[in-house]
């Protein structure tokens, strides 16, 4: 495993519309791996594959610290209520912002097997699920801030 280079606003990788997976190859499975060893290694919460540059439909997210998520070729298939709250990315580093989002969302993706299942999220957890499958598409969250973008203190990075 291996961390890896997180690119950050500006790079036109980020705006980029991933592809989806059709197999696991060994070259997508070190991705994941990496992927998962980047987001921790960063503080992460989540991260998308464009942010280390690989345009690949493949998400990790880890909420709690102890629960790690894979989500390959994820799709939003339900949503309801809303919640507002600050908002950072890994690849918008020192800056947060407002966005309102979703409070509860429903995920199709598939597993390191490619078998479908579905997850469902509510506050934090639908928060981070709705950001890293915008980033599969192309955009930021800084797209969706209300006002302006704030500096923050590094330990409270998302």
């Amino acid at each position: 495993m291996a961390i890896r280079t997180i690119r950050e606003i500006g790079d036109p990788v980020l705006n980029k519309v991933s592809k989806e997976v059709k197999e696991i190859t060994p070259r997508v499975q070190e991705l994941i791996d990496d992927m998962f060893e980047t987001m921790y290694e960063s503080n992460g919460v989540g991260l998308a594959a464009v942010q280390v540059g690989v345009l690949k439909k493949i998400v990790v997210i880890d909420t709690t610290g102890e629960d790690p998520i894979l989500l390959i070729n994820p799709r939003i298939v339900e949503f309801s209520g809303e919640q507002t709250g600050n908002e950072a990315c890994l690849s918008v580093p020192g800056k947060t912002g407002s966005v309102t989002r979703p409070n509860y969302v429903k995920v199709i993706a598939q597993d390191e097997e490619l078998n479908e299942f579905e997850i469902e999220g509510e506050e934090l957890f639908a928060r981070a699920l709705c950001h890293e499958i915008e980033h599969l598409e192309g955009h930021l969250y800084v797209e969706k801030v209300e006002g302006a973008l704030m500096d923050v203190e590094p330990e409270e990075e998302e």
